[in-house]
């Protein structure tokens, strides 16, 4: 049997280094849930950089997620996709499965309101995908894409292959091309129902063109997409140091607009009608379609994981969304 009150829960502890610490939880408080992790997901942009122990001094406090221990740059127990099994706490979720911005963690109590129950169908392994689904809706009210909008994706990782998902469904009388250096990649814009091509084939004069690949050939490459007067909405974070952007040439007479998206805060547009909350159960719900599966890795087992962070995390790893799995 399990044991109820002990939990393990990964720590970066330093540059490259990662390790899992037990933990004793407190007797349950009132309004309060025990949740026992079933699956997590990496999230690969973000947590390399903090394995990496890049998260600039400015983004200490903004880049805090929900239950985060410790404080950066180490040691510190990050990430924000977990989906688990209830097993305490109010009777209406009693042994529901839910999703958690909680970091990875095998036991955890949270108040019963930080948690949205995942619907009956969808895949709890699948539902790990609700944080970057989140992510990539909220880009898509900032950018307000216009009917019949050519658009291009620079970067088909998880968030950017996502923008394409819920592109078709959100804004589906686009034109929507992911581009990518990887042509294996090709395969998420099939999956997805939308166009492919390599940087020196992509269609230029977009109507927009998201940037997602966090590098600074990526960035070159989404400026020289746009077409006249056209929004360049960034959505890469780069962590610590600088990247150069070319805003010499043609960026100027072509008076482009380069635009940042970020997750923090719903976009403007939709403030009135979604909270924080609202956004997520929305995002959840888009995790119900089947051919998201293309984007799920083979699972880590969570015990394996500071020996496998590095590789996983890796610039040239290949990977997507790594998925964990909880004993």
């Amino acid at each position: 049997m399990p044991d109820r009150t002990r939990a393990k829960a990964l720590w970066y502890v330093g540059p490259g280094r990662a390790e899992i610490r037990e933990e004793e939880l407190a007797p349950l408080g009132p309004g309060y849930i025990r949740v026992r992790a079933m699956h997590g997901a990496l999230s690969r942009g973000t947590e390399a950089l903090v394995l990496a122990g890049r998260v600039p001094e400015s983004e200490f406090e903004r880049m805090r997620t929900p239950f985060m221990g410790g404080g950066f740059p180490f040691p510190v127990k990050y990430g924000y996709a977990t989906v688990g099994r209830v097993e305490a706490g109010p009777h209406d979720l009693a042994h529901r499965i839910v999703f958690a911005m909680h970091p990875h963690q095998s036991l955890f109590d949270v108040p019963a309101g930080a948690v949205v129950p995942v619907l009956e169908g969808i895949p709890p392994a699948r539902a790990t995908l609700a944080a970057n689904m989140e992510t990539a809706v909220n880009a898509i009210w900032d950018a307000a894409p216009e009917p019949g909008a050519r658009i291009a994706i620079v970067g088909a990782g998880v968030v950017g292959a996502l923008v394409a998902f819920a592109l078709r469904r959100l804004a589906p009388d686009t034109e929507v091309t992911l581009v990518d250096v990887n042509p294996s990649r090709a395969k998420l814009a099939q999956a997805f129902g939308v166009h492919f091509a390599a940087p020196d084939t992509a269609p230029s004069d977009c109507d927009l063109v998201v940037h997602a690949s966090a590098t600074a050939a990526g960035l070159a490459t989404a400026l020289n997409l746009a077409a006249d007067e056209a929004t360049v909405l960034e959505l890469s974070w780069y962590g610590a140091g600088t990247v150069p952007v070319p805003l010499g040439g043609a960026f100027h007479s072509r008076r482009l607009r380069l635009v940042s998206s970020q997750v923090g805060k719903v976009a403007p547009s939709h403030r009135e009608e979604y909270t924080h909350r609202s956004r997520l159960e929305f995002a959840l719900k888009l995790t119900g379609e089947p051919e998201l599966e293309v984007l799920m890795e083979p699972a880590v087992a969570f015990q394996e994981l500071p020996i496998r962070l590095p590789g996983i995390l890796a610039p040239l790893s290949g990977i997507l969304c790594q998925r964990i799995d909880y004993p």
